[in-house]
């Protein structure tokens, strides 16, 4: 896929949602995936019923106060956030989670929010950031890595939770490394790469920092 189909198909719909895709600049450290984190990781967030009036309102006004208290915007409201390959949407990259482990991984990419936004609606419903308008479904995280933030869609509403410095957590890493020594045809084989050379150059760093 050429850089045109893509910006095409991906950013130009990130961007109506207030989203300015900045390429090819994402921290050489940046974390490549947090998952695996407890409840005792959970440093803050929301959950917003789908009855819930004003739902999308809701959502960004709480979206928007997490991302600020947390973190997550720095000083020129930069953020990441993680991407399907190509053109996949979000629904795709969901489908095919536990079919298609030829398909790699999600990738992040580097955002600036704009002026003008709508996460939860236009972001959501773009099929990038969610499976429609008030159905989120994203993975954020602040350049320096310092926070992460998880939005998902559950049977009866939004959850949104925020975890502070991912790559200290116990529960984070333990997982990271259970990846990258366990076969499993759900792991694409890059994605196992990827996390393994980030461990790498985290252990190194702890031996001299």
């Amino acid at each position: 896929m050429g850089i045109r189909e893509r910006d095409r198909k991906v950013y130009r719909p990130l961007r109506r949602a207030g989203l300015e895709v900045i390429p090819d600049a994402v921290p050489d450290d940046t974390m490549p995936f947090v998952h695996g984190y407890g409840a005792e990781d959970v440093t803050g967030g929301f959950s917003h019923r789908y009855d819930t009036p004003r739902l999308v309102e809701r959502l960004n006004e709480d979206w928007y106060d997490l991302a600020v208290s947390s973190g997550l915007l720095d000083r020129r409201r930069e953020f990441l956030v993680q991407l399907p390959q190509g053109t996949r949407t979000h629904r795709a990259a969901l489908r095919h989670l536990h079919s298609d482990s030829d398909t790699g991984p999600s990738v992040w990419t580097r955002v600036r929010l704009l002026e003008r936004w709508d996460i939860m609606g236009r972001g959501a419903g773009s099929a990038f950031l969610g499976v429609g308008a008030g159905r989120p479904g994203f993975a954020m995280m602040a350049l320096d890595s310092s926070v992460y933030v998880h939005g998902s869609t559950g049977e009866t509403g939004v959850d949104v939770l925020a975890v502070a410095h991912p790559g200290r957590s116990g529960n984070i890493l333990r997982h990271l490394e259970w990846i990258t020594v366990h076969d499993s045809p759900y792991v694409n084989r890059e994605f196992k790469a990827l996390i393994a050379v980030w461990l790498a150059a985290r252990a190194r760093k702890a031996v001299d920092p």
